[in-house]
């Protein structure tokens, strides 16, 4: 993907848009949800109200502190957009740099008192006590009656539709439940195929949310392993906090911990799961590169190499997503495998749609959903699951 077809580069200029939504709206939500779900002292508070003036009152970008550790890194990635609207800068750079600043804002990379403590960690450990997610375990029960291909299906839907727990989009949403569901893509079986059809080898997964998504990717980790499809799987998080509920190393250790706490079926799994871990099957890798504001096509050369070794690389959520293709508007019958040609192994995506992104639909079905007069692209209740071999 070159970018020199025309589409254009998704921004947040458009008053009532989804993008100028999100840092208009979603981001002070934020912000006012962080300040009461963790009693952060002065400094931390005037901080967190000096990013939302700067953010959405009309101010432009400041860069990060010459001493940050990371500031070499951003000022690459930045490509002159520091001193400019947030508004007018490319959306997914301006929605990546604004979670790096409100870390800085509450002294997640210190020195000092709070250096480490995830500002987010309360809304993940709340979800991950959930009887929604008591209940979603128990339902395992179930599931492991199921003749093996079912179970299968079971699984992947899981992960699938478990993208619909993000707990930025409910922020602004106010949806926890999640209504319908309209799967309007599906290329599962030819994961399995390629699967079959492929010696064991290392299966890598992309992670996207912690908590009541992250447990249906382990539990298709799992799966995975389990039933010798994959010999080895490679998780890659954030490197950290990040998106208010992306996973990091420490959220796969809480959420293997909640499924083993379980009883039942779900027990046997976390059991499997931890025992992966400690053997090395299951590894957890954490790339400055996860936390991007650049599409997969400017990946570094490590990290190439690294997905290159994959039988298959799965890819979790709609972030994902965006910087898997691009964060551009794609006419939606854009074949995905075109969009994705220069990813080092074969790729299936598993998305539920929450931005304005969207590729690799048949004439009949976006003509159908053009005519819904719903907002099938940022509502969550759409998914699409795509695959390039």
């Amino acid at each position: 993907m070159d970018g020199t077809d025309g589409a254009a580069v998704i921004t947040s200029a458009e008053a009532g848009s989804f993008a100028w939504g999100v840092l208009a709206e979603r981001h002070p939500a934020l912000v006012r949800r962080v300040r009461e779900a963790t009693a952060y002292p002065p400094p931390q508070q005037r901080a967190l109200d000096g990013l939302l003036r700067e953010a959405t009152g009309g101010g432009v970008i400041a860069p990060l502190g010459a001493g940050a550790h990371d500031a070499g890194r951003w000022e690459s990635w930045s490509h002159g957009y520091v001193g400019r609207s947030w508004f007018d800068v490319p959306f997914l750079w301006a929605e990546s740099y604004f979670y790096r600043r409100l870390l800085d804002a509450v002294g997640y990379f210190g020195p000092g008192p709070w250096q480490g403590i995830d500002p987010f960690a309360p809304f993940k450990r709340a979800e991950l006590d959930s009887l929604a997610v008591t209940e979603e375990l128990a339902a395992l029960d179930r599931v492991a009656e199921l003749p093996a291909e079912q179970q299968d299906q079971a699984m992947l839907n899981g992960a699938l539709w478990g993208n619909k727990a993000d707990l930025g989009f409910q922020i602004s949403s106010g949806d926890l439940d999640g209504k319908g569901e309209h799967l309007i893509a599906d290329d599962g079986a030819l994961l399995w195929r390629k699967l079959a059809s492929s010696p064991p080898g290392a299966v890598y997964v992309l992670a996207d949310n912690a908590g009541r998504e992250l447990i249906p990717d382990l539990l298709l980790v799992d799966r995975l392993l389990h039933t010798g499809r994959a010999a080895a799987v490679v998780l890659h998080v954030k490197p950290y906090p990040y998106y208010v509920s992306d996973a990091t190393t420490a959220d796969v250790v809480e959420c293997v911990r909640r499924i083993a706490q379980a009883p039942g079926a779900a027990g046997t799994i976390g059991g499997r799961l931890r025992d992966a871990l400690t053997g090395g099957r299951l590894m957890v890798r954490a790339h400055p590169f996860s936390c991007a504001p650049l599409p997969y096509a400017d990946m570094p050369e490590d990290l190439r190499a690294d997905l290159a070794q994959a039988t298959v690389t799965i890819s979790k959520g709609d972030l994902n997503y965006r910087r898997l293709v691009g964060d551009r508007l794609w006419p939606a019958t854009t074949p995905f495998a075109d969009l994705t040609s220069y990813f080092p192994s074969p790729l299936l995506a598993l998305r539920t749609l929450k931005s304005d992104v969207a590729a690799g639909l048949d004439p009949a079905t976006l003509a159908e959903l053009e005519g819904s007069g719903e907002e099938w692209r940022t509502s969550g209740t759409y998914a699409v699951v795509q695959f390039r071999p």
